[in-house]
């Protein structure tokens, strides 16, 4: 596989593929999580070169057990930021610097809350129930649009049809959509405010 910074499989995908034997992996995702990891170490130590050393050492220590990973008992990236966070606390030791690890902050988590994930997933079926009302060619140029995020020349290309009719169907679409979802705005965490 070419070098390629943009891939699209996951950090544990890439852990694991490096443990393989996959040297382009390893490429990947040291692309992917070292600036974060640099951000968080040079915040916490107020030092770019201790920061560098942190981080180097701390991606040695994941590459060292990638043949050994288990797979779902933690997030790569979790795990990289405890390694950091440990090391920076020695290095703050070692300095006289020292800080107690409950006041190092935890990582950011991307990942949605439960209350979030219900919510969107209400979101997302209310608008499928919508969508299966609207006319077949509405609801195509409709998801083709605004889902799939299509132009409208490519749309009218999809569906062997003019432009101007790709416009027509969409905005015919979007109206009933609209009206389809009014009374649920409120349900829906919408309500205006």
């Amino acid at each position: 596989m070419p070098f390629d910074a943009s891939d699209e499989r996951t950090d544990e995908d890439l852990l694991l593929a490096f443990g393989a034997g996959e040297a382009s992996a390893a490429q990947a995702l040291t692309l992917r999580l070292t600036p974060r990891a640099f951000g968080y170490a040079s915040r916490v130590l107020k030092d770019v070169a201790e920061a560098e050393d942190v981080v180097q050492e701390a991606m040695m220590r994941l590459w060292k057990i990638a043949p050994d990973w288990r797979t779902g008992e933690a997030q790569v990236s979790t795990w990289l930021y405890r390694v950091v966070a440990n090391l920076c606390t020695d290095r703050l030791r070692k300095t006289g610097r020292g800080v107690a690890l409950d006041a190092i902050p935890e990582p950011e988590d991307d990942t949605p809350g439960a209350v979030d994930q219900m919510v969107a997933a209400e979101r997302a079926k209310a608008l499928d129930d919508a969508l299966d009302q609207l006319p077949g060619r509405q609801k195509q140029a409709v998801v083709l649009r605004h889902i799939e995020g299509l132009s409208n020349p490519e749309i009218a290309t999809v569906m062997d049809i003019g432009v101007e009719a790709v416009e027509s169907l969409t905005a015919r679409g979007k109206r009933a959509l609209k009206a389809a979802l009014a009374g649920q705005k409120a349900a829906l965490g919408f309500e205006d405010g």
